[in-house]
């Protein structure tokens, strides 16, 4: 059971601080980070990385696990340790650097290795928001995924390998409210208006002889006449093939009395939103139709607030979501975009009520205090109803013993992800590799690197038969380089596999944006990345 917090307030101090990134994902992410506790295993250079863009960005606690010492090597590919701190403990350091990067961030360390602390002290992750696992091998993987699973910690993965890497979120359920996705339709209702809209465009003559008047009807009452006019003569349909979407906007163009009349120049170039399908998108209906969106007394406040949708748009919505209430910027008298925007902003305050008495009544129905989920969280809720987002994770295990075998075959029958797919299986393979043989391929003092890569090859071909891809051919080429790489952490990659990771982590615990579903993997040689969902 969750209760939701109050919007929070911040310090001018802090908001002038943190301006840049206030205006990405507000207070309400700002104040997320700042509540958030972070778990970072490991802290090479890909490590430090991407804690230090969390630390920049005010996290609220990180808690560094490593058990090794500073070594002269690390010197070349950790910007966080100097000549001074060799032989010191390397958790100890990275966190003393990174404390003073942000002076507000509690910053703890335990020098232990994190391998040793999964078998041993597994209740010991259960105390973080999240955790970042660096540069683990597949079996630590699969035990610390289980272990977070259990104890609804969030998980990330990185890790750098020579010129290449991954990074992959482990999470069992993650929803999203704000998603902020790039393009988004304006929500307009210009093919399916409501009463109140309908009543103020008809009170509107396009016909009017005034031409200063005629130049500033708004591009909404335009198309919702031209749309009322076209269904009226099409059986209620709209425009749909590419002919009838042409005459719909001669249909519009024909209104003009002037070339120079910018509010039909901008209906024109809007008809493509009286265009869209009425209604809610598949997607926004999948999540409705979700077997969590039947709630109970456990439910989160994202399934409650779905299910309320749910019978929002079956009842009083329509068919449709609760209107959004905003209005782009047009072409129109001050007088008409006044009231248009009081009509757009009536309607989304009416919708929000409804939704509000629908979330309470769930709530008292399922045994929890019907103010549990404030009106802040709600209006939120509503205003980005056509915009939610559920991502939903397999555990590593099931991806390592059971992957997508149809997957796989698509992704290596495509140009562009093969080579993505000979490094995630190398990646795998190499850590077979080092449980057999006690090192990673290609690290040693003066071996043979041939031998290394034929065993390589062995192994990753024994892999490749497990997932069910025998007919996979494994480019030679890529055993070799794997092997060329000694599992050497490069600072340039590990940087970049490091910034990967943060963004994601800044996602998952401001819960907006939406974040990467499988595995992203970084190809240094050709300088590309795939994600894979196997």
């Amino acid at each position: 059971m969750e209760r939701d917090e109050q919007e929070p307030t911040m310090s001018e101090p802090t908001k002038t601080k943190y301006d840049r990134q206030l205006r990405i994902w507000g207070e309400v992410g700002q104040a997320a980070l700042e509540n958030a506790s972070i778990c970072l295993l490991n802290c090479g250079p890909t490590g430090s990385e991407a804690l230090k863009n969390l630390v920049l960005g005010g996290i609220g606690s990180i808690t560094i696990v490593d058990g090794s010492k500073v070594e002269i090597g690390d010197l070349g590919n950790n910007f966080m340790v100097d000549a001074k701190s060799v032989g010191e403990s390397k958790a100890k350091t990275v966190c003393a650097f990174l404390q003073e990067l942000n002076d507000a961030v509690r910053a703890n360390f335990v020098e232990e290795n994190p391998d040793s602390l999964i078998l041993t002290d597994p209740s010991f992750f259960s105390q973080f928001t999240l955790v970042i696992a660096t540069q683990l091998v597949e079996d630590s993987m699969v035990k610390l995924d289980r272990i977070c699973r259990e104890a609804n910690v969030m998980l990330v993965f990185a890790r750098s390998y020579g010129l290449t890497g991954l990074v992959r979120i482990s999470v069992q359920e993650h929803t999203i409210i704000d998603s902020k996705p790039d393009h988004f339709l304006d929500d307009l209702r210009l093919n399916n208006p409501w009463p109140e809209l309908k009543r103020f465009v008809e009170s509107i003559d396009l016909k009017t002889p005034d031409p200063i008047a005629h130049k500033h009807i708004p591009y909404v009452v335009i198309l919702v006449k031209m749309a009322d006019e076209w269904t009226k003569i099409h059986s209620n349909n709209l425009p749909s093939t590419r002919e009838e979407k042409k005459e719909f906007k001669d249909l519009v163009k024909s209104k003009m009395v002037s070339m120079d009349e910018d509010n039909y120049k901008e209906a024109v170039e809007a008809t493509f939103k009286v265009f869209a399908p009425r209604g809610i998108s598949k997607e926004i209906q999948e999540i409705i139709d979700d077997l969590y969106a039947e709630v109970g007394s456990n439910s989160s406040a994202f399934w409650v607030m779905v299910a309320a949708l749910k019978e929002f748009i079956a009842n009083e919505g329509d068919g449709e979501a609760p209107l959004e209430g905003s209005m782009p910027d047009m072409t129109s008298s001050t007088e008409h975009y006044i009231n248009l925007q009081k009509i757009y902003q009536t309607k989304a305050e009416a919708d929000c009520l409804s939704m509000e008495q629908r979330v309470k009544h769930i709530l008292v129905k399922v045994g929890r205090d019907p103010s549990s989920i404030s009106k802040q969280t709600i209006k939120s809720f509503c205003k980005n109803a056509r915009k939610l987002k559920v991502c939903r994770y397999r555990t590593i295990e099931d991806e390592f013993s059971n992957p997508s075998v149809t997957e796989l075959h698509k992704c290596l029958a495509s140009e562009d992800y093969s080579s993505a797919v000979g490094f995630y299986i190398l990646l795998r393979a190499v850590d077979r590799f080092a449980a057999t043989y006690k090192r990673f391929p290609g690290q040693f003092d003066g071996g043979d690197i041939e031998e290394d890569a034929s065993l390589l090859r062995t192994t990753a071909l024994s892999l490749i038969s497990e997932m069910g891809c025998d007919a996979y051919e494994l480019p030679e080429e890529l055993c070799n380089e794997m092997c060329r790489f000694g599992a050497a952490e490069l600072h340039v990659v590990a940087a970049f596999v490091g910034g990967i990771a943060s963004q994601e982590v800044i996602k998952l615990i401001t819960k907006q944006f939406v974040p990467m579903l499988g595995t992203f993997v970084f190809n240094g040689i050709d300088h590309n990345s795939q994600s894979l969902t196997l």
